[in-house]
């Protein structure tokens, strides 16, 4: 079993019968939704959301019953992976380019549990590139500004092309260094125009479930 599918399936010990949940998208969630259709097929009662078509795509085949937005207020809990995450339980997210709608699902949820392997976990955020969803229009002068505010910011591509996010927008993955603070860069990055949102999940995640090399999990909380 790898990391990612150890942490992955310690986090979904946490989904008990009767929860609303969230389904995360990339590839250590793709291991929690696995894991969650199997003890759905095992008798595990659960309503569900998805944060990416791709994850909607794994749940159905996986047999899990997704219900529309409107007829949920709140979910229980998200279990989702991170590209990078710290001590302080600050992520970031977006590597998989559905960072918007994970941050949605992630905020209306009253905990978000982020498995990830050994090799995500940090001192400080930075290393990773941060992935900015930038609306299309006038996105050179988003990227601009982007650079004046320090960071080397590139159009994400896939095959060639402009990766477009389920939402029609684009993804600059933007390297500022080391983030010394993830909550003040957030909210700079929020200020700008052209900005849908960024990776920086702050304040979000309650827990980490962490899978490593030597088969052992350990699991982190916020204080």
């Amino acid at each position: 079993m790898n990391m990612k599918q150890l942490a992955a399936e310690k986090a979904v010990e946490y989904v008990k019968d009767g929860m609303c949940i969230g389904l995360g998208t990339g590839s250590t969630a793709y291991w929690a939704i696995r894991k969650i259709g199997e003890r759905v097929r095992e008798g595990l009662t659960v309503q569900a959301v998805a944060t990416s078509k791709a994850s909607e795509k794994l749940a159905r085949e996986q047999g899990i019953p997704l219900v529309p937005f409107d007829r949920l207020n709140r979910l229980d809990l998200t279990i989702d992976g991170a590209d990078e995450l710290d001590r302080g339980l600050h992520l970031i997210k977006g590597g998989g380019g559905a960072l918007l709608r994970e941050k949605i699902v992630a905020f209306h949820s009253k905990e978000m549990i982020v498995i990830a392997d050994e090799s995500k976990l940090v001192d400080k955020l930075g290393s990773f590139p941060l992935p900015v969803e930038i609306v299309p229009f006038a996105n050179e002068w988003t990227m601009a500004t982007l650079a004046e505010m320090g960071a080397k910011p590139m159009l994400r591509t896939e095959d060639e092309h402009i990766f477009v996010t389920d939402n029609g927008n684009y993804i600059a993955d933007c390297r500022f260094g080391i983030i010394d603070n993830p909550a003040e860069l957030q909210r700079k990055l929020l200020a700008l125009p052209g900005v849908v949102d960024n990776g920086l999940f702050i304040g979000l995640a309650a827990r980490a479930v962490i899978g490593h090399s030597d088969g052992k999990v350990t699991v982190l909380e916020r204080e």
